[in-house]
């Protein structure tokens, strides 16, 4: 069978990956792993750490990079996994064990997203920013530790250790907020594609239908982040422009074989969107 049409242009496999500019240098590789990993992916996943180091729209590098850090601490916390075993995350007492290098609001956010998604309530949202965060902070929050958990459950899957985090770079937030996201069915405001303007500009990429699906949506008052998000997914899973076509073979099981193990991972992780 011929393997460019079975595996796509999506599916070129490389040992060894060397993208222009300084991309590389910012600590992803997989050359050490006993599998044949796509080229899209690694590229996919340098920028996403290279981005992660960077200002970002509210939070500067040293923060995005803490939040990472935290997100990864969360799987070992006690307080966690008391909380996930009761019935009720909110019946335990306890504080999170943590780094210690983000205020308790901020922890609080990093270790429920991370540890028991499933179970936020609108009531823990509205605590969450009680404590003084902006709603732009908290989907920027969101959006740092889907990446880091994104990109760690991969490097894990195929066998090797995690990457270590890269050295935050300097910088100021942009502070901009998207002048026509609005408050509608979710927690907190999303932009409409009649509403964007020129700014946010990436969420084209995002935004592949006339009326795009709400979690397509969810972190779009943080635009930078939904358009770094779905960069992700459309090499991990499938751009969303070719999502439509479910006959043609992108990758290298069927799409089939795919949504299989997506709505197997969805129904563990508890994902109801």
């Amino acid at each position: 069978m011929d393997r460019r049409r079975l595996l796509g242009e999506f599916a070129l496999c490389s040992r060894l990956v060397r993208p222009a500019g300084d991309i590389g240098m910012v600590g992803i590789s997989y050359e050490a792993s006993p599998l044949c990993v796509r080229e899209d992916l690694v590229v996919a996943h340098q920028r996403a750490w290279r981005r992660l180091a960077a200002p970002g729209t509210w939070w500067n590098g040293r923060r995005r990079v803490a939040i990472a850090a935290e997100t990864r601490n969360a799987a070992i916390c006690r307080h966690c996994r008391d909380s996930k075993a009761a019935l009720s995350p909110y019946m335990t007492r306890g504080t999170h064990d943590s780094a210690g290098n983000l205020p308790e609001g901020i922890i609080e956010i990093i270790h429920q997203i991370a540890t028991d998604p499933g179970r936020l309530t609108r009531a823990w949202f509205d605590r969450a920013l009680s404590v003084g965060l902006s709603d732009g902070e908290f989907v920027e929050t969101v959006g740092v530790v889907v990446t880091t958990i994104a990109i760690d459950t991969f490097t894990r899957a195929i066998g090797l250790p995690v990457h270590p985090l890269p050295n935050p770079a300097n910088g100021e937030p942009s502070y901009n907020r998207p002048i026509g996201a609005k408050l509608g069915p979710a927690w907190v405001p999303m932009l409409a594609p009649e509403d964007m303007t020129e700014t946010e500009a990436c969420l084209k990429t995002v935004y592949v239908s006339a009326d795009p699906t709400f979690i397509r949506r969810a972190l779009s008052l943080v635009p930078d982040e939904a358009c770094g998000l779905f960069e992700l997914v459309d090499a991990q899973y499938l751009p969303g422009a070719i999502m439509p076509d479910l006959t043609t073979q992108y990758r290298a099981i069927t799409r089939t074989q795919m949504e299989l193990i997506a709505g197997r991972v969805s129904a563990i992780n508890g994902c109801f969107y």
